[in-house]
């Protein structure tokens, strides 16, 4: 993403002296609020604002939910139609954030850098998924913010029996979880 798209993106947030965006989801099973790390991952944070900000996400699901493990959404609609998404985003992995219970991080396929929009809450410690070296299998998945608020909400949404839904054999909730909106917030608490 271009940088004077970055900067144009975070400027509200230093109107009001506030370094770290933050974003509220609302899903159909309750709210949680993210805080993201513009300075651990800036073009990962562009490019999730961007798709906050454009609307994308409203009306997608989480389609994957691992218990002891992650919760996975920002892909696919109600009716398992995946989303046309923009190019994929550079990994930004090495930034030294480690993949905890209550991180926000990138999900990718096997390729490093894949990700475009959809994205994983760890419901643990996953520190494997942590980057290790720069090759394929060691690259890890980048981690650009956490859940400030909420993390009930995740810990309930993996309580949610799973079995095969759309196009996936198993672990998609067997009752949908719809992130009904996604929206920056435009005045986050000072530190």
């Amino acid at each position: 993403m271009n940088a004077w798209i970055v900067v144009f993106l975070l400027l509200p947030l230093v109107a009001f002296g506030q370094t770290n965006p933050r974003v509220r989801r609302e899903t159909n099973q309750g709210v949680m609020v993210l805080e993201l790390y513009p300075d651990k991952a800036p073009k990962t944070v562009a490019n999730f604002l961007a798709y906050v900000q454009s609307g994308f996400y409203n009306g997608t699901i989480f389609h994957r939910v691992v218990p002891g493990f992650v919760i996975q959404g920002g892909g696919f609609d109600t009716a398992f139609r995946q989303k046309p998404t923009k190019p994929p985003v550079e990994n930004e992995a090495t930034n030294k954030l480690s993949n905890l219970r209550g991180t926000v991080a990138m999900a990718r396929t096997a390729e490093v850098h894949s990700a475009t929009s959809q994205f994983f809450i760890n419901l643990k410690d996953n520190t494997f998924l942590d980057h290790r070296e720069t090759t394929p299998r060691g690259y890890g998945y980048c981690v650009f913010g956490r859940v400030v608020e909420g993390m009930e909400v995740a810990d309930a949404i993996a309580k949610i029996p799973t079995g095969p839904g759309g196009p996936f054999p198993a672990e998609v909730p067997q009752q949908p979880v719809v992130i009904l909106k996604a929206e920056v917030l435009a005045n986050p608490p000072k530190p």
